[in-house]
C-alpha cells in the first residue's frame, strides 16, 4: 500500500499521486462490494503555531493530521466513515464499514451524489493559487510574535498586560474522487499573526485584539504595526461608562458586519430552509435589503480565502449575485438540500465563498470617520459578545461594548450594554456601508449603518 513520500518542497508527506492511489484503492473496493455510488477523499494538514506572553514564549506546537473519508451509497441509503491508517487493510475495513451503515439506514429519496451536469470536469478547475507554504520554524515565529507584542506594549505606558501574541502556518491538501465522474483536488495554505493587549489597571482595564491572516505570508500586516493598532483599540476603550437604555442608530465597526452578513447566509442556506427553522423561509425574489443593497460571491478569487474551484461534493462553483438591489436571487445550497426544496444546488457543499456586501450608494470617501458622521447620534459597536440570534424568529440580542457618537464625533466609549432588534428589520434598516472594507474570512464588508435598534443600557 502506499507509504509516505515525504515533499521536502512542500512540507506534505504525501504526494497528489499518493492520494490518488489512496482515493482510487477505496473506490474500487466499494464496486467490488456492490456501491451504488461511492466518493472518497484523502487529505493531510500540517503547520506550526507559536504562542508567546509579556516576552516570554508560552507555547510551541506543531501539528500534523491525515485522514480518509468514504461515503458510501446503496440505492438511496447513505453510509460514512473515515481512517486515519492508510494501510490497503484498514481502507477496505473503513469502506466496509460504510458500505455496513448505509444498508441500515433508512432509505432517503434525495439522498445521491451530484448530478453529472453539475460536477466539475478538469478543464473547470481552475488553479486560484491559494497554496503558499510559509517556511518558517519555531524560533522565527517566536521573534515574529514577540515583535508583535512588543510593539503593543511600546504605544503607550498604560498598556499594562497581554493576553499574548502569536504567529500561526497552516497547510493542507487533499484528493477527492466520487462514481459520477469527479476528480480533483488542491493544496491550500492560511497564515497569521495576532495579539491582544490590555490596557490600564484595577477596574480600569480594557482588552482588544488585532490580527493579519493570509494564505501568503508575504502579504500579512507587519508585526509592528498589528501591536500598535491593537494597542490603540484598548486605549480607546479605558474610562468606559454605561449609556441610559434607549432607540437609536446603531453603526457596527466592519468585522462586525460581517458577523451581521454571516448571519443572512445562515438565514438562506439549504438546511434551514427545508427544516423551515429560518425567518427567511420563502424569501428568494423577495425584497430583504433595501434597493441599494448587493450581495455578490464569487469563487473564483486568487488567493481569496473562500475561494475554490469546486465545492465539498465536486460541484463547480461560479460567480453570481446573491442579492441584487436588495432582492434575494440565490439560496446558499448543497445538492440535498436543493433537491429537497426542489431547486438546483448552487455549488454551496461546505458553506459560502468569498462574499461581498456592496451598497450602490458608497463613496470611495466613506470611510470610517465618514461613516461616524453618517450616524450623527447613535451608538458605534466593536465588539459583541453572547449567541443571542434566534434564527426562526430573527430576534437579535447581544451583549456590546464600543464608543457613544454625538455631531458624528465619538463622545466616550461604552460598555455592559444590550443591543437588541429583529433581523429582518435590521437588513431592511440598513442605511449605509462603508467604503473601509474588512476582510473576516470569506466575507469582505465596510461597516453598516443600522437606522434603528433598541440599546439596553443603564
Amino acid at each position: 500500500m502506499t507509504k509516505p513520500d515525504s515533499r521536502a518542497d512542500t512540507g506534505f508527506a504525501y504526494s497528489r499521486a499518493a492520494f490518488e492511489e489512496l482515493v482510487d484503492t477505496a473506490l474500487a473496493h466499494a464496486r467490488k462490494l456492490g456501491a451504488t455510488d461511492a466518493g472518497a477523499e484523502a487529505s493531510e494538514g500540517c503547520g506550526l503555531s507559536v504562542s508567546v506572553r509579556k516576552g516570554e514564549l508560552e507555547n510551541v506546537e506543531r501539528n500534523r493530521d491525515k485522514s480518509l473519508g468514504v461515503t458510501i451509497y446503496v440505492g438511496q441509503r447513505r453510509g460514512n466513515a473515515s481512517t486515519s491508517d492508510f494501510s490497503r487493510a484498514a481502507i477496505e475495513q473503513t469502506v466496509q464499514a460504510a458500505y455496513d451503515i448505509a444498508r441500515f439506514t433508512a432509505e432517503d429519496p434525495v439522498a445521491g451524489l451530484p448530478d453529472a451536469d453539475d460536477i466539475a470536469g478538469r478543464d473547470q478547475q481552475p488553479d486560484l493559487d491559494l497554496f503558499h507554504p510559509w517556511n518558517i520554524d519555531s524560533e522565527q515565529a517566536t521573534e515574529l510574535a514577540l515583535r508583535c507584542e512588543d510593539a503593543a506594549f511600546a504605544t503607550d505606558r498604560r498598556i499594562t498586560n497581554s493576553e499574548g501574541a502569536g504567529v500561526s502556518a497552516q497547510q493542507s491538501h487533499f484528493f477527492s474522487a466520487h462514481s459520477r465522474g469527479f476528480r480533483g483536488g488542491y493544496a491550500s495554505s492560511r497564515h497569521s499573526v495576532s495579539v491582544a493587549p490590555i490596557a490600564g489597571t484595577g477596574d480600569n482595564m480594557q482588552r482588544d485584539a488585532w490580527y493579519s491572516s493570509m494564505r501568503d505570508a508575504q502579504e500579512l500586516a507587519a508585526p509592528e504595526a498589528i501591536g500598535r493598532y491593537a494597542a490603540e483599540r484598548a486605549l480607546a476603550r479605558l474610562q468606559s461608562r454605561k449609556i441610559a437604555t434607549r432607540e437609536c442608530p446603531v453603526l457596527f465597526e466592519s468585522p462586525l458586519a460581517a458577523g451581521l452578513l454571516g448571519a443572512f447566509v445562515q438565514a438562506v442556506s439549504g438546511g434551514a430552509l427545508y427544516r423551515k427553522s429560518t425567518f427567511l423561509v420563502d424569501s428568494l425574489g423577495k425584497k430583504i435589503f433595501p434597493d441599494h443593497v448587493d450581495l455578490l460571491e464569487d469563487p473564483l478569487v486568487r488567493k481569496g480565502k473562500g475561494s475554490a474551484p469546486f465545492d465539498e461534493e465536486g460541484v463547480r462553483t461560479k460567480a453570481r449575485k446573491v442579492v441584487d438591489a436588495g432582492r434575494v436571487e440565490g439560496y446558499f445550497l448543497s445538492s440535498y438540500s436543493a433537491r429537497k426544496l426542489g431547486m438546483k444546488t448552487t455549488g454551496n457543499a461546505g458553506g459560502s465563498h468569498n462574499l461581498y456586501l456592496k451598497s450602490r450608494l458608497t463613496q470611495a470617501g466613506d470611510d470610517l470617520p465618514a461613516m461616524l458622521r453618517k450616524l450623527g447620534r447613535g451608538l458605534f459597536v466593536i465588539e459583541l459578545m453572547g449567541q443571542g440570534v434566534n434564527y426562526v424568529t430573527g430576534d437579535y440580542s447581544r451583549g456590546a461594548s464600543g464608543f457613544w457618537v454625538e455631531n458624528g464625533e465619538i463622545v466616550h466609549p461604552v460598555e455592559e450594554i444590550t443591543i437588541a432588534g429583529n433581523l429582518r428589520e435590521m437588513f431592511a434598516g440598513l442605511q449605509a456601508i462603508g467604503s473601509d472594507v474588512y476582510n473576516y474570512g470569506a466575507k469582505s464588508v465596510g461597516s453598516v449603518l443600522i437606522g434603528k435598534m433598541k440599546v439596553a443600557g443603564s
